[in-house]
């Protein structure tokens, strides 16, 4: 078996933010950007993960976005408030924010530029999946094709997250290592929906190596304003060129499914994979299926554009 290329993390500046980035597969490959979602290190796209996209013939780029993991710190956004949030859905009273996800889409087209990519094939999960939609709609020349993953457009008529989830998304961060990493796994088994034993058995070291890359609350909380300042995107959507695929569980207790569905009749040609019994996560057995439909969708995209 040939080994793949790979570069270990580095920091590169673009849109005036330090971007901590790792690259795995070859420079002539297809380039393939990674966006993780609220409050995700780029190391939840699991290494193994991304050497099985660079084995497709994919250069995988993932990155820490604005205000995680180690790319650069903002400031302001005091913490949101379930008054906030409950001035937004029953009056539609904007949340303020220091930033908002069309930021978050110049962070990412600041990266391709900053590695010379004038574009790239987009795969966003949840937060993620918005930054990317967001990049297709504004800069649609950097985008080869997007793959929106349980994610959507903003839409209020969404159905919100389960009553679990959204105290998740509300509770005070956890004040000690031992709190964070059994916090973490209580997170995780939430979202992941059912038993999945091997990510079970990877998520105390999973955790480690978030806890140990540095946490930053404060970044969570403005990115999360970020989402809710930023509105709808479902109108906007219908200009969007690039080949679309959207992938979506059935059991997402975070971002309901109907999220998915809203995403894929929003952006003209999108194709929809609805994974079955798939929660908020990219749990190990359902990689296979994930990796093929993002191969299939930019392979065939790079073909048609050849």
């Amino acid at each position: 078996m040939t080994t793949l290329a790979h570069q270990p993390p580095q920091m590169i500046r673009a849109n005036g933010i330090d971007i901590c980035y790792e690259i795995f597969g070859d420079e002539s490959a297809e380039p393939l950007l990674l966006i993780m979602g609220l409050g995700a290190q780029m190391i939840l796209w699991d290494d193994e993960f991304c050497e099985r996209l660079a084995s497709r013939g994919f250069r995988v780029i993932r990155f820490d976005n604005r205000d995680i993991g180690q790319s650069g710190k903002l400031t302001g956004g005091r913490r949101l408030t379930a008054f906030e949030l409950l001035k937004l859905r029953l009056f539609r009273i904007p949340v303020a924010a220091p930033y908002k996800l069309i930021d978050m889409a110049k962070d990412t087209v600041g990266l391709m530029d900053a590695l010379g990519l004038k574009s790239a094939h987009l795969v966003g999960a949840s937060m993620g999946g918005m930054i990317a939609q967001e990049v297709a709609i504004s800069f649609p020349q950097a985008v080869r094709s997007l793959t929106s993953i349980m994610s959507t457009t903003g839409n209020p008529k969404i159905p919100p997250p389960t009553r679990e989830a959204g105290a998740m998304l509300m509770a005070p961060p956890p004040r000690t290592k031992d709190e964070y990493i059994e916090r973490f796994a209580q997170t995780w088994k939430m979202l992941r929906v059912g038993s999945f034993p091997d990510d079970e058995a990877l998520d105390r070291s999973r955790a480690l190596r978030t806890y140990e890359r540095g946490l930053n609350p404060a970044g969570v909380n403005r990115q999360l304003r970020a989402i809710l300042a930023s509105g709808s995107r479902n109108q906007r959507l219908s200009a969007v060129k690039a080949p679309t695929l959207v992938i979506h569980g059935t059991v997402d207790p975070l971002v309901h499914p109907a999220g998915g569905k809203d995403t894929a009749a929003s952006i003209p040609g999108a194709k929809l994979l609805m994974i079955d019994g798939m929660g908020h996560a990219l749990p190990i057995p359902m990689w296979p299926q994930i990796i093929d439909a993002i191969d299939q969708h930019a392979h065939a995209a790079a073909a048609k554009a050849a």
